[in-house]
């Protein structure tokens, strides 16, 4: 290297950006992007627990799991594998937009002569 490129490169050697805080900025990143990840792994975690919870009680409600054998009761062997409706995105559909479940009405009382 000649003396007057030296003296170019020392003249510009202070305008060189310094490197030793970026990584910081990654590390913040990164641990911004673990948390993004995590909370996405929550939320697919709770849309399946809402399938399936939504699954059983749609079961119950439409009566699908009765067991044959003893009038009134619950099966409940069928109640881990029924598929009361015919895709899963319905049951995540309507716990997400049904706040609170509709009940059955209950039978009308017996009428007294």
């Amino acid at each position: 290297m000649s003396d007057a490129e030296g003296k170019i490169l020392k003249m510009y050697d202070k305008s060189k950006p310094e490197d030793e805080d970026l990584h910081d900025v990654s590390y913040y990143l990164h641990w911004l992007w673990g948390v993004v990840a995590v909370l996405a792994g929550m939320v697919f975690w709770l849309c399946i627990a809402l399938v399936n919870a939504e699954n059983q009680r749609y079961a119950l409600v439409s009566n699908k799991c009765a067991d044959p054998v003893f009038k009134g009761e619950i099966d409940r062997a069928c109640l881990r594998t029924v598929h009361s409706r015919e895709h899963w995105w319905e049951h995540l559909w309507y716990g997400v937009s049904h706040i609170r479940a509709e009940l059955p009405e209950p039978p009308p009382k017996p009428r007294k002569h």
